[in-house]
């Protein structure tokens, strides 16, 4: 907003505390307050749910793949078959077989429930989820028959095992006896911990070279599904219906939406509703603005007729009291940033410092899914917040100002 130089003088002695209003000021301050909370709170959640959606999206679509290509009866005989046209289908950036079993795990009389998971020993190496996650040994030592293995790390932390133990894999589904099933037990070493990140993934995971899950599980040459990543993930419904329809008399495919839908639009009812309820915060700011606005009209009549009567236009008294509220606005939407962005620099310290004073967990990863509290600032956002502050704050100037423009001279300096 352009000020004319006597508009921009009024302007500053009328932001700064003149003697005897003192509570104008405490007012303006108050809604400075309210509109910098007001952005640093939505700032702040508004990047923390981004962070965990894209957190969950990252990791689990990465251990998973966008889409999932399943046998019915949770077996693929000629997957060989199947992998290759997976991988030929148009907008398809890799294809991995994949078995994937619930058993027990026990070591030192501990008993955990887990999830095998059995790869080819190549798509082990190569997989990002994995390598990059890696807190002890080395997953190179996954070799078909080595009879090694890699825990996650909550697993581990919960059986007690370490590099170099030995953790025993039982398979109920042994063989048969004239007395029965026999379970199946064999003996691992752990030559690898992982901690991808996901506290489920983390606590229930052991990944194998593909052929010892096979030996375990006593499936022979079969896999039980064929995970695959394709180069939009928005799009993989569109880029899979090809191989679909192809598939569609011996295997069933599932993208990341439905295997995890109620996850992620929980997530996004969550972050709409959030964001909407965070707004009247600064609604209420704005409440404030006018609030102060309106007691320095009526603090500044005498000087508004003054100035109407030396000639000063209407419009000259409403852009300066517009300006007055529109640089409580601003000024507090740029000290919201401000905050907004520091608390997420330091969110793990802050998050730790009001666990300490409360002497409760806040982000317990068994509830919340992931180990670490994560953000994801997005611009978009970003913009939309401060043009709303903004907004609202030239808004809540129209009516004090059209009010100060509309002082009646004659009437105000009648008795001076």
């Amino acid at each position: 907003m352009i000020l004319r130089p006597y508009e921009r003088t009024i302007f500053k002695r009328y932001l700064l505390p003149q003697r005897g209003e003192g509570f104008i000021f405490v007012a303006a301050a108050f809604s400075f307050t309210a509109v910098m909370l007001g952005v640093a709170a939505l700032v702040v959640v508004m990047s923390v749910m981004n962070g965990v959606r894209s957190d969950l999206f990252e990791k689990i679509v990465g251990l998973n793949g966008h889409a999932v290509v399943q046998g019915f009866g949770g077996r693929i005989d000629d997957w060989q078959d199947v992998l290759k046209q997976a991988r030929a289908t148009p907008g398809v950036t890799s294809a991995t077989p994949l078995i994937e079993q619930p058993l027990l795990a026990t070591f030192s009389g501990r008993v955990e429930g887990v999830l095998v998971r059995g790869m080819t020993v190549p798509d082990i190496r190569s997989n990002e989820t994995l390598g990059g996650k890696v807190l002890q040994g080395s997953l190179n030592s996954l070799t078909a028959g080595s009879g090694n293995v890699a825990l996650g790390s909550e697993l581990a932390r919960n059986l007690g095992a370490q590099v170099g133990s030995n953790v025993t894999i039982i398979n109920p589904q042994g063989r048969s006896t004239p007395f029965g099933t026999v379970p199946r037990e064999i003996s691992y070493r752990v030559s690898a911990i992982f901690e991808i990140g996901v506290y489920d993934f983390d606590k229930a995971y052991i990944v194998m070279p593909m052929e010892d899950a096979q030996l375990l599980l006593l499936t022979g040459d079969q896999v039980q599904m064929i995970e695959v990543k394709t180069e939009d993930p928005d799009r993989v419904g569109e880029i899979l219906q090809p191989l679909a329809e192809k598939l569609a008399a011996k295997a069933v495919v599932s993208d990341w939406r439905s295997m995890n839908a109620s996850l992620f639009e929980a997530l996004s009812i969550e972050r709409v509703a959030m964001f909407v309820i965070l707004s009247l915060i600064i609604l209420v700011a704005s409440f404030n603005i006018i609030s102060s606005l309106i007691m320095l009209v009526r603090a500044k009549t005498r000087d508004m007729a003054i100035l109407r009567t030396m000639g000063a236009p209407r419009d000259a008294v409403m852009r300066i009291f517009m300006a007055i509220g529109l640089s409580i606005g601003v000024a507090g939407t740029i000290a919201g940033m401000i905050v907004g962005f520091s608390l997420l620099y330091f969110r793990q310290g802050v998050l730790r410092g009001v666990e300490f004073l409360t002497g409760q967990p806040l982000w317990d990863p068994s509830i919340r899914f992931l180990t670490e509290l994560p953000s994801k600032p997005d611009p978009v956002e970003i913009t939309a917040i401060v043009i709303m502050v903004i907004v609202f704050s030239f808004l809540a100037t129209l009516y004090p100002a059209y009010k100060a423009a509309n002082t009646d001279p004659v009437q105000v300096l009648r008795y001076e």
